[in-house]
This record gives structure tokens, C-alpha cells and sequence, in this order.
């Protein structure tokens, strides 16, 4: 679809234990963007979001702020391949 974008991103800081991913999953949910939200055994949280460019800007936006609770120090992205999980919703995976 014309619009669209998908990007990957790890957030870093204090983000695991106050609620990162439900909030992810809520916040992505409420754009309507298809992804997916995981811990990651080194202490940050991975994110994959696609969608109309606007929303997924948006989406990572307040991914640098995260919900009460998170410090977030820093945020990565890379272009991600949104056959991976375009037209899914968005949900929550398991530690990876």
C-alpha cells in the first residue's frame, strides 16, 4: 500500500518491568498499525511497526517517551520487511 512504511526498532534504557509492552500494544493498537512488541534478554525492548507513515512516526515518538515508569535513553531503527507481519494486528511476542 501506498503511504506505508515498516521499521524495527530497539528502545534502551528503563524499559523492561513498567509496563512497556502492554503499552506498546495499546498505543500501536489505537494507531492501527500491524507489529509486534518483545523484551529482549539484554534488557531492551524490540518493536516492529507497519503502517501509513504518519502513525508509525508517531508510534516511535512516543516510544521515546514510554508509559510512567520508563526512562528511555535511546531508540535504533532499520528498515524491517513488513511481510513479516503486515495485515496481523499488533501483538505481544515472548522474551527473545
Amino acid at each position: 500500500m501506498a503511504g506505508t512504511i515498516s521499521v524495527r526498532v530497539r528502545i534502551l534504557g528503563h524499559v523492561q518491568g513498567v509496563w512497556f509492552r502492554a503499552w506498546t500494544v495499546n498505543i500501536a493498537r489505537d494507531l492501527c498499525l500491524d507489529g509486534w512488541v518483545r523484551n529482549r534478554d539484554d534488557g531492551s525492548v524490540e518493536a516492529a511497526f507497519a503502517g501509513p507513515a504518519p502513525q508509525v512516526e508517531k508510534m516511535i515518538t512516543n516510544c521515546g517517551l514510554g508509559p510512567p515508569g520508563a526512562r528511555v535513553r535511546s531508540i535504533t531503527r532499520e528498515p524491517a520487511d513488513p511481510s513479516e507481519f503486515e495485515g496481523r494486528g499488533f501483538r505481544e511476542l515472548s522474551t527473545s
